[in-house]
């Protein structure tokens, strides 16, 4: 499948920024089950300083502000070829060794709650079964609910709100794989959604290294493995290391608004 993607993200502020620096992580990677045929960034108020690839093989971009900007458009579209792999990604691959994805983060720290949701789950069940049972435990101890949780949130205090979204389910779900003895991270990405081709925001799923598969996806709030639909842009060990946009901002501006259009479609 041939997706078609554009992703704008606008800053406003209600005064000059004297200075401002976003660090990007828009490009989707080309990889077993997709493959980048265009992709192009446009910075407005802003300029791109250099380009890198991290520990996750992540491709970042660093974009200053200009000088006095009220205002910074970030713009990235192109075309991806996709095709269903049944989320399986395949061996592991990168700078970063196979066993710090054991490692917790604030962010996927486990508590009694999370804790509770491996009861049960036998060690003599094929890996891969386990794991959609855990992934469906997940989703009912949380349905899906926008509005309670923000990039902030841990997983053991969106367990304790009893709602969330997919960045949630995926911290949770990662927890627990790891609890269970697996590596496992975080994905932020690009969903075609079947009902709609306007966005308000990118998405995010888990996957875990399962022997002898290697990395397979697991995207808790639609209950799924990831298929053609899908679009891996960077990975990490949760969103702070995942996150599309992150940055920093100095001046008198005490106002910021944000605005997100995504639009994907075959």
């Amino acid at each position: 499948m041939r997706l078609s993607i554009h992703h704008q993200t606008t800053y406003s502020y209600n005064t000059p920024v004297s200075y401002g620096l976003q660090q990007l992580r828009l490009v989707p990677k080309s990889r077993i089950g997709q493959s980048v045929l265009t992709w192009q960034t446009q910075i407005v108020g802003g300029r791109k300083e250099l380009e890198f690839d991290d520990h996750h093989m992540n491709r970042v971009m660093l974009v200053s502000f200009a000088p006095g900007s009220e205002q910074i458009v970030i713009t990235c579209e192109g075309d991806v070829e996709t095709a269903d792999t049944h989320g399986v990604i395949g061996k592991h691959a990168g700078f970063a060794p196979l066993w710090i994805f054991e490692r917790t983060t604030p962010l996927t720290r486990p508590g009694a709650k999370i804790r509770s949701l491996i009861k049960g789950l036998s060690g003599e069940d094929a890996d891969a079964a386990r794991l959609h049972t855990l992934s469906a435990r997940v989703l009912e101890a949380l349905p899906y609910k926008v509005g309670g949780t923000d990039t902030a949130t841990a997983a053991e205090e969106a367990m304790g709100l009893g709602s969330g979204v997919c960045q949630d389910h995926a911290h949770i779900f990662i927890a627990a794989a790891r609890l269970l003895g697996h590596p496992a991270r975080y994905v932020s990405g690009y969903l075609m959604m079947d009902d709609r081709v306007q966005q308000d925001a990118s998405h995010a799923w888990a996957e875990v290294h399962v022997d002898p598969l290697g990395w397979v996806g697991f995207d808790v709030s639609n209950g799924i493995s990831p298929d053609e639909r899908y679009v891996r842009v960077a990975t990490g060990l949760d969103y702070a290391e995942a996150a599309p946009i992150h940055g920093i901002r100095f001046g008198t501006s005490t106002e910021e608004s944000l605005n997100v259009d995504i639009q994907v479609q075959q």
